[in-house]
């Protein structure tokens, strides 16, 4: 079975990167043969700092790494190291039309807070596309935010697949069942996020324990004391999967195991046990980045893995397109 996912490397990760993504990532590597990109060509669609950019692609390879990625299992690269990537990208574009990209939720979300909306931002979905379908992928371990995204991958595959000939597989996405989306310990009706959310609100994976502590203590939670996970009660239920997330267990298994406390106590509870689920991350990020000479060995090894794996296919779309061909 073949595994893709992708993740941008701008902004600082944080708790729900981890839940909704690396903790899949890890899981899923034993399943098949798996391919993790930085997609940092992604980067590029909303204004940036270039020197930002680069250090932070650094910093994401060596999270991949520390929260569980095998460079030596899976294939961990940065997307624009591998040419096939931007390739695959324009010809999947003249099989996506302007109303399905023009519908797309993050595009009108992030197209509102820009001054200058770039073609970029509206066209990514297609270059995701290709990250995805280059790969023969199966599945794709992903955040529930992506699942629009994921079916417009399908559908521009049985497009190009009717209009040229069998070429892509049809990936599915796997999307966790508990502690999908994250939220917002200040405002948890919103997902937690570095761009969207508050800045108390937000648990990076490199806090401190004195700052994580500090935002479990400030969190928001609601009306009562019963430590329940409801509609009614977003900011206790957040604070539930939190747990879930950090300790493996379930949510009725929280929930009994609370029964009566205050809140209080529950939010430290939750604060000790997001930072018993990083400190070994962090120690782990801070030996891998401190080796840039390693960083940079294992990125190289990864695409050069990651383009001779999709080569196949962008030759394939090529000739079945009608392009003239040397080789």
């Amino acid at each position: 079975m073949r595994i893709f996912s992708g993740i941008q490397p701008t902004g600082a990760k944080h708790l729900g990167n981890y839940a909704g993504g690396f903790r899949q990532y890890a899981a899923t590597q034993e399943q098949g043969e798996a391919f993790f990109c930085i997609v940092d060509l992604h980067s590029v669609s909303v204004p940036y700092d270039p020197a930002d950019l680069r250090e932070r692609t650094l910093d994401l390879f060596a999270l991949l790494v520390a929260t569980g990625l095998d460079p030596d299992r899976s294939t961990v690269f940065a997307q624009s190291h591998v040419s096939a990537h931007a390739e695959a990208s324009w010809l999947l574009s003249s099989v996506t039309s302007f109303g399905e990209l023009r519908r797309m939720t993050q595009f009108k979300e992030k197209s509102e807070s820009q001054e200058f909306v770039s073609a970029g931002l509206f066209t990514y979905p297609v270059l995701q596309a290709g990250d995805i379908l280059l790969y023969q992928t199966d599945i794709v371990p992903v955040g529930i935010d992506q699942r629009q995204h994921l079916e417009l991958t399908r559908d521009v595959a049985e497009r190009f697949n009717s209009r040229y000939g069998e070429t892509f597989r049809l990936p599915s996405g796997v999307y966790p069942e508990i502690g999908a989306k994250i939220m917002d310990l200040q405002e948890p009706e919103k997902k937690m996020s570095t761009t969207g959310g508050t800045e108390q609100g937000t648990v990076y994976l490199l806090d401190s324990p004195d700052v994580v502590r500090r935002k479990f203590k400030v969190a928001v939670t609601d009306s009562g004391r019963e430590i329940r996970h409801a509609e009614d009660k977003p900011g206790i239920s957040n604070l539930i999967e939190i747990m879930t997330v950090s300790t493996g267990d379930s949510i009725d298994g929280v929930q009994s195991r609370y029964d009566g406390q205050g809140y209080g106590a529950f939010k430290s509870e939750t604060a000790e046990s997001v930072i018993a689920l990083l400190e070994p991350i962090q120690a782990r990020f801070r030996e891998i980045r401190d080796d840039p000479g390693e960083l940079r060995r294992l990125l190289a090894l990864g695409a050069e893995k990651a383009a001779e794996v999709s080569r196949p296919t962008l030759e394939s779309m090529y000739e079945r397109m009608g392009f003239v061909r040397l080789g």
